[in-house]
């Protein structure tokens, strides 16, 4: 049963990460022209029209980051165990196709090929982190509270 939850919290993670990147790419009109739903048909053409345009690598590895971040989150919090681990994973499977992408389309700038290792693998970290965290403070408040309630028997 485990199994099917972790599958399921690293496809929501996943959907969710691909989801924020696909959206912000979109957030400068002039960026994406095209107007049916094709983003596989349309992306030679994107990437050569802004492949001396810095600012829409730049965003797309905001975008990159904040997706793998808030995507290892969502992954954290439905898994039960590894949380940091299967976010990780998260960072790990975006970071291969963000380099499938560079092989199929050699149209992106070094800056943006030497970011990406930079950018996923401490960004889904942090998500992972994160749910980790929270549910360490919740543990020890849990404990205390508990405690207390010994104590006053």
């Amino acid at each position: 049963m485990n199994f099917f939850r972790n599958l399921f919290g690293v496809f929501c993670g996943l959907l969710v990460a691909g989801l924020i990147i696909s959206l912000g790419i979109r957030i400068n009109p002039s960026w994406i022209t095209y107007k049916e739903f094709a983003p596989f048909e349309h992306w030679k053409q994107l990437l050569v029209e802004v492949q001396h345009e810095g600012a829409f690598f730049a965003a797309l590895l905001f975008f990159g980051g904040l997706g793998v971040s808030i995507g290892g989150v969502i992954t954290a919090l439905i898994v039960k165990y590894a949380k940091v681990a299967y976010a990780i994973l998260i960072g790990f499977i975006m970071l291969f196709i963000a380099m499938l992408d560079i092989i199929i389309y050699p149209y992106h700038p070094t800056f943006y090929k030497i970011s990406i290792f930079l950018v996923f693998f401490p960004f889904s970290w942090i998500g992972g982190k994160i749910v980790e965290v929270i549910y360490e403070r919740k543990k020890k408040m849990e404990a205390k509270k508990h405690q207390n309630t010994q104590n006053k028997i």
